[in-house]
């Protein structure tokens, strides 16, 4: 007789195609559909993180949403950052966090602004009192299906966005982490199997990948651990925001091993594994949430 405790997991969320559907800049959440699961319902937390002092970036929606809300019910008070424009995300996931009895500190901010990293991780002890975990999440993705199409300025931003800010946000926040501190920061699978379509994105990830892994070399003997985290194919708003072609929306992550897309909730365990003390012999380590297919940082 069959296991009623296993549950196959190429028909959950939503094995099917997505409707066909566009956004102006920025996207919304709550907007989409299907809405990307974030655990809204049916993360439920074991106080792993009780009492620890978060930042995440990006965190209104998608991937980092999904960690808010883990982090959240596993105990931590939770500082987030995000786009001006996407506050009615964010005030969902305020209203989220402060539900698990938690502090939830909302940072506006566009790291196209050299000052933001600064800014926002000084807002966040102001807030907060201290800092311990950081989860460095917050991204810029717009596909040009053609290299002549692509503007340098897009370029320049692309870089500032998703990996000048991580520099300055640890540069930043480093004189205030204690041992026991963690970083994790979010790379993706275009680091290591890169579309043609995401030349400037996956050249930023990459970047990401390696700086994760010399950051923690530097860290940890100082009892920081850093790691990464590499997502697949993952249901967010960054895929409406230019991120995808319009006419491949319908069928986002359906060639993936587990044959459809992925649920920035299925991704929140690994962060909260990474942030916790259950992990205090990882290090300098990325794991990919891909859907089967392998990484080789």
């Amino acid at each position: 007789m069959p296991k009623t405790n296993l549950i196959d997991p190429r028909h959950l969320y939503h094995p099917n195609e997505f409707p066909e559907q566009t956004q102006d800049t920025p996207a919304l959440q709550q907007a989409m559909q299907p809405k990307p699961d974030c655990g809204e319902t049916s993360y439920v937390g074991h106080e792993r993180l009780k009492d620890r002092n978060v930042l995440i970036t990006g965190g209104d929606s998608g991937i980092g949403r999904a960690v808010a809300i883990a982090f959240a019910r596993e105990g931590a008070n939770i500082a987030f950052h995000y786009l001006p424009d996407e506050a009615p995300d964010a005030e969902e996931v305020k209203d989220l966090i402060e539900a698990e009895g938690r502090k939830a500190v909302l940072l506006p901010a566009d790291f196209r602004d050299a000052d933001a990293p600064q800014d926002i991780v000084a807002a966040a002890i102001d807030a907060l009192g201290s800092l311990d975990t950081l989860v460095l999440n917050a991204g810029q993705q717009i596909q040009h299906q053609e290299i002549a199409d692509l503007p340098m300025q897009q370029v320049h931003d692309t870089f500032m966005v998703n990996v000048e800010a991580m520099f300055a946000i640890v540069q930043a926040a480093l004189p205030h982490l204690e041992p026991g501190s963690t970083i994790t920061t979010t790379t993706s699978i275009q680091a290591f199997s890169p579309s043609p379509h995401l030349l400037d994105y996956a050249a930023s990830k990459a970047a990401i990948a390696n700086y994760t892994l010399a950051l923690a070399q530097k860290l940890t003997p100082e009892g920081i651990r850093v790691n990464g985290v590499a997502p697949g194919p993952i249901w967010t708003p960054l895929q409406l925001d230019h991120g995808q072609p319009e006419d491949k929306i319908p069928t986002f992550g359906q060639d993936a091993l587990i044959g459809r897309a992925g649920m920035p909730v299925e991704l929140a365990p690994v962060y909260v594994l990474l942030a916790s003390n259950e992990a205090s012999y990882i290090s300098g380590q990325i794991y990919g949430v891909i859907g089967g297919a392998p990484i080789n940082p």
